[in-house]
């Protein structure tokens, strides 16, 4: 049950402002829709103070700038946001302030007492990506080296190994390696030609593409499928998936998930370890010793090329590291706060992460 509404005193109280925006709510249109969004989406207390933060803020915009709430315009909003961002705040701050005066004008059109929406069009400003996170080139190998204690199941381990190996030695998205059967069909949505020395798999959009495995990867794979053999019953209908349970079962990508953050931590690593940021490793490695970037990106199978330049913002990040701690007229301060050269500025695009 929602704890009651708070009076319009009490919500003045529950949301300070700075002196040059003294807390106010006195607009009896911003009252009746906070007892509108209260009622109708029997919203949390602390959810309510946020809006109504909201909307103290957007009071105190209009009237510095004299314009009636119900006048506010899209060229009002577009220059409170400039000024937001201007005075330092975060592009999913003025996205959260949006969001809310979105709503109380979406109500007021609702209410037939605007004719068209001031903020529907506005956005905030893109926050800059984070890079993705990699590993560092001792830290990979420490991890697919790991050698469990004697008293582990070695059948497991040989397939840990071989998932650690192909996801760093490939550069294989989880999904890929999921998808791998232990021999080529027409059927099968990918498998390894040890001959060959190459994974071939199918990646998003549905398209193949084949890359190359390591001698490391191929040891592994070669001491996991005669493992994996012990785990498939005679006479039965096996599975035709590489990764397979216990129960001889296709491995799930969470059930991987699970196993590679525990061979993280008991292989010593500072962080949990995930299977894309093995991927992350695959491609600044390769770009750090290669710097062909059009290679790394078939590599990966990225699309387009702007996905793949995320990488070298880790490869000039590794470099400036090297620099700071090497070079005698170093500043040798956080390379954190070193600006990238603007030709690595670009926005590398992607998904909610790199491809």
């Amino acid at each position: 049950m929602q704890p009651p509404a708070p009076a319009a005193d009490s919500l003045q109280a529950a949301a300070p402002g700075t002196p040059s925006e003294a807390p106010f709510i006195n607009d009896p249109l911003v009252e009746r829709y906070l007892e509108h969004v209260r009622v109708e989406k029997r919203l949390a207390q602390r959810t309510l103070e946020l809006y109504t933060l909201d909307l103290i803020k957007l009071q105190h915009n209009a009237a510095q700038a004299q314009v009636a709430l119900l006048a506010v315009s899209n060229s009002h909003v577009r220059r409170w946001v400039a000024q937001m961002h201007g005075r330092g705040r975060s592009g999913r701050g003025i996205a959260l302030i949006l969001s809310g005066w979105r709503g109380f004008y979406t109500w007021l059109g609702r209410e037939g007492l605007i004719s068209s929406n001031p903020v529907q069009d506005v956005r905030a400003p893109k926050a800059p990506k984070p890079l993705p996170k990699a590993l560092s080139v001792d830290d990979a190998v420490q991890l697919a080296a790991y050698q469990p204690a004697d008293d582990a199941d070695p059948s497991l381990q040989a397939r840990d190994r071989c998932i650690t190996e192909l996801l760093y030695g490939c550069g294989m998205r989880i999904g890929e390696l999921v998808g791998l059967d232990v021999r080529a069909s027409s059927q099968a949505r990918g498998w390894v030609d040890t001959e060959a020395g190459e994974a071939h798999v199918l990646g998003k959009g549905e398209k193949r593409r084949s890359v190359p495995v390591g001698s490391k990867a191929l040891e592994a794979l070669e001491a996991w499928l005669a493992a994996r053999a012990l785990w498939v019953a005679p006479g039965g209908a096996a599975c035709t998936a590489l990764f397979i349970s216990q129960r001889g079962a296709r491995l799930s990508p969470q059930h991987i998930r699970v196993r590679l953050k525990q061979r993280s931590l008991k292989a010593g690593l500072a962080t949990p370890v995930h299977p894309h940021m093995l991927r992350h490793s695959f491609a600044s490695h390769v770009l750090q010793s290669s710097g062909d970037l059009r290679a790394v990106q078939e590599l990966l199978g990225h699309a387009s090329i702007t996905t793949t330049q995320v990488y070298t913002r880790l490869d000039y990040q590794h470099l400036a590291k090297v620099y700071d701690a090497a070079h005698p007229r170093a500043m040798r301060a956080s390379t954190a706060a070193r600006p990238l050269p603007e030709a690595m500025d670009d926005d590398a695009g992607g998904k909610r992460g790199a491809g």
